[in-house]
């Protein structure tokens, strides 16, 4: 598993790491997060239907940006521990956002007081060569919200930079 940095301009707070993986597969891919510290301290959202749903990201979630090689489009997953996800598509960096296809995606999450594990196998046409980045967003009890990503930009946390993806995958199973 890769280690996520915290943004710089983030407070500490309940997570004290987060890690994530992913793989590639006939069908699309595989990935796993886990976020460490004290899990009782942030917003977990409760388990819910396995639905298309906008705005995840504004609580606990994490994300998958996908981007083939030679073009500036990407795909974008956001992906709840409710198990609720949405999926857009962007012909360039935000630009022309829409619902992208998805055939299906499955989500399971499980936690304890010291860790949280979300899991996700996503079915959708992921082209291959591809640069990846994984991402969470995790707010605490209070409201306050941290960003981890594998690198960042200057500036604000903008996780739809392409700095942010910094994993390459060149075939299935990688």
């Amino acid at each position: 598993m890769q280690q996520l940095r915290l943004h710089p301009e983030c407070a500490a707070g309940p997570i004290a790491s987060v890690e994530a993986v992913i793989e590639a597969t006939e069908r699309g891919c595989k990935a796993r997060f886990r976020l460490n510290g004290d899990i009782t301290r942030i917003k977990i959202p409760v388990h819910a239907g396995s639905e298309r749903t906008d705005f995840l990201w504004k609580t606990t979630c994490f994300e998958i940006f996908w981007q083939p090689h030679g073009g500036a489009y990407y795909r974008e997953f956001n992906l709840s521990p409710s198990s609720r996800w949405a999926c857009y598509d962007f012909d360039d960096f935000r630009l022309n956002s829409r619902d992208a296809p998805v055939d299906a995606i499955a989500i399971s999450c499980s936690h304890d007081h010291t860790s949280l594990w979300l899991e996700t196998e996503i079915a959708s046409k992921l082209p291959l060569p591809a640069k990846v980045a994984l991402n969470a967003i995790v707010e605490d009890q209070d409201g306050n919200i941290q960003f981890w990503a594998l690198d960042f930009s200057g500036g604000k946390a903008e996780f739809h930079s392409e700095v942010c993806r910094v994993i390459e995958l060149n075939g299935a199973n990688q």
